[in-house]
């Protein structure tokens, strides 16, 4: 599949986003967050600056974004559709936990009601998003639960990183070591996902074959002889983009790296320290390496998968 930017920014930046409330909800329940007014506006400001440039940034891809709207009737049907209107009724409790715990009774009962429900919400959010994947039947590589665990665990690990970097800029060691444990708790589970995942793509069995789409598989091995178009054309755009197998091993090993190893060692080494300026800049490392890390991940996440209908452009098996 075409590796869209568009896309890529926004199960990157809104996955944080929803990361990020998840943690500011469960943080508040336990009586951890902080009740700093200008900590209060970055960090929700942020979460829901993510959330919103992420959701725009995936209209960008569409042929006609200004009909966007309409795909929110379609939600009996479309996960596509299900994923908008959650993203739209998630607004709704995590404004009012922002507003309640910022500016009103910060950590009432009503306050912290607001937040697990928006914390929840964020969490179906996020899981409608990965169905949008993996309930394709077109796309054998997506249509596992790998692809759903793998949404479920990067968004919060992400959102758990940048927390953990906020309340090492804010100088809230307190806080701080707990959301650099729970981001390497989560790290960890990540990097054990991502692997899964590729290994489910390696070891599993092709779902179809140029013999079976064709149906003359029971006369021999299918091959192309002539293209189908002598042009270049949506469909060899969209679904035909291929990667070479040695540049997807050397982006899969900047994946964990990046991605996973840095952000270990580096917040590690900030939950030693305790707090300090040095634990800030490893924070900041931390940040700035899953950023990057992730970031190839969703790209990889496209590049890699194959659509069926390729098996009528040359592909052999998908």
């Amino acid at each position: 599949m075409h590796p869209a930017r568009s896309v890529i920014f926004f199960t990157t930046a809104s996955g944080a986003g929803y990361g990020m409330m998840v943690w500011l909800a469960v943080l508040a329940t336990l009586g951890l967050l902080p009740t700093d007014l200008p900590f209060g506006l970055v960090a929700f400001g942020l979460a829901f600056a993510l959330i919103v440039a992420g959701l725009l940034s995936s209209t960008f891809h569409l042929g006609h974004p200004e009909r966007a709207w309409r795909a929110l009737s379609q939600w009996r049907s479309s996960w596509l559709s299900r994923e908008g209107v959650a993203a739209i009724l998630a607004f709704v409790p995590l404004g009012l936990f922002a507003l309640c715990w910022m500016s009103l009774d910060r950590q009432g009962d009503v306050a912290l009601l607001f937040g697990i429900v928006g914390a929840a919400m964020s969490l179906l959010t996020i899981f409608t998003t990965s169905m949008i994947y993996a309930s394709l039947r077109t796309i054998p590589a997506w249509r596992n639960g790998w692809t759903v665990a793998g949404y479920l665990v990067l968004g919060p690990m992400n959102g758990a990183v940048i927390l953990a970097l906020l309340f090492a800029v804010f100088g809230y060691d307190g806080v701080m070591v707990t959301m650099q444990a729970i981001a390497l708790a989560l790290l960890v589970l990540g990097v054990v996902v991502k692997a899964l995942y590729w290994r489910h793509l390696r070891v599993s069995a092709p779902v179809s074959t140029a013999g079976t789409a064709t149906g003359l598989g029971h006369l021999g091995k299918v091959e192309l002889t002539a293209s189908p178009h002598d042009s270049d054309n949506y469909l060899l755009r969209e679904m035909g983009f291929r990667i070479a197998r040695k540049h997807a091993q050397k982006l899969r090993r900047i994946t964990i790296l990046l991605g996973f190893v840095v952000p270990i060692l580096t917040l590690g080494g900030a939950m030693l320290m305790a707090g300090g300026a040095m634990a800030t800049i490893l924070s900041l490392l931390a940040w700035l390496a899953c950023q990057t890390g992730i970031a190839t991940e969703r790209w990889l996440f496209f590049a890699e998968a194959k659509h069926v209908v390729t098996l009528y452009y040359g592909e052999q098996a998908v």
